[in-house]
């Protein structure tokens, strides 16, 4: 009798991602040992040690995060915003719940405050256990987490973030509302003056420009300074993933870093990020500067 975790994801020691959300492609990596999997109230939670990507967080059938490239996420979508801001203090995290952002948020030392809100215990408790990398971010003493909805969670916080960080799942499941407008205006009147937003851009260019340019469209409505920047990281769909990166400052200009770390701070601290990455990130082939015009 083997004891050992079947999933309908892993067929002949491979770990398949097949979704509508990218047609006609799919995301395989090879399977050394399954570590865990569970449906929590929210979400289906799939963990594994892969051959060479190290342990991998799936949440419904959809990769979130591996140990050998999520810093390429996690740094970028945390230190866009963090150093487009002059003095970020008091730092929300919406979703994260693997602790990856909190990782790099408390890097910058004028934070005083980072509060963390993901829906899903299951994902904080797990992270915790199978991947202490990213978790790391739940140890800072300025670390304050909460299980709930980001959605409810932002209604009655006015003015009180510099930076709010949008660390979801994809556009279906969970994380559908946190991509319309409605959410937009509550971040908005959460940021105190000159405050800043980055959130997951909505994938691809090469598979969701129409989401995209949706996205920009409802956040240009609520935010006067809204950019689009980009990461590669091999395991999301087409190796890479965007960010919307929004002020309230109209005269902001978000693809500058405002405060920047030296080249051997740069490389103590990160792996990916440094001020070039964050120029660059906004640099965006000709098809995709088009439609985001």
């Amino acid at each position: 009798m083997s004891n050992e975790i079947v999933h309908p994801t892993i067929k002949d020691g491979w770990f398949r991602e097949i979704s509508d959300m990218w047609p006609g492609q799919a995301m395989t990596l090879k399977v050394e040992k399954v570590l865990h999997h569970e449906k929590s109230k929210y979400q289906d939670v799939l963990i594994f040690k892969s051959t060479d990507y190290g342990t991998v967080l799936v949440l419904d059938n959809v990769i979130q995060a591996t140990e050998r490239d999520e810093f390429s996420y996690q740094e970028m979508i945390t230190h866009l915003a963090m150093n487009s801001h002059p003095n970020p203090e008091n730092v929300l995290v919406i979703g994260g719940g693997d602790g990856g952002v909190l990782r790099e948020v408390v890097k910058h030392k004028c934070v005083k405050k980072a509060v963390l809100c993901d829906i899903d215990e299951a994902v904080i408790r797990l992270s915790k256990q199978y991947l202490p990398g990213m978790a790391v971010g739940f140890d800072h003493p300025n670390v304050e987490v909460i299980v709930g909805d980001g959605f409810k969670f932002l209604e009655d916080k006015k003015n009180q973030f510099d930076v709010i960080i949008t660390d979801s799942s994809d556009p279906e499941g969970p994380a559908e509302a946190l991509f319309q407008k409605a959410y937009f205006e509550l971040l908005n009147g959460a940021l105190r003056e000159g405050g800043v937003i980055t959130t997951q851009g909505s994938e691809n260019q090469w598979l969701h420009m129409p989401l995209i340019i949706n996205l920009k469209k409802a956040c240009r409505e609520v935010f006067p300074t809204v950019e689009y920047a980009y990461t590669t990281i091999p395991t999301y769909p087409s190796g890479q993933i965007g960010f919307m990166v929004c002020s309230k400052d109209p005269n902001r200009n978000l693809k500058k870093p405002l405060r920047t770390w030296s080249e051997e701070e740069e490389e103590k601290l990160c792996k990916y990020y440094s001020k070039e990455i964050h120029e660059a990130s906004f640099v965006l082939p000709v098809f995709a500067r088009k439609a985001l015009r």
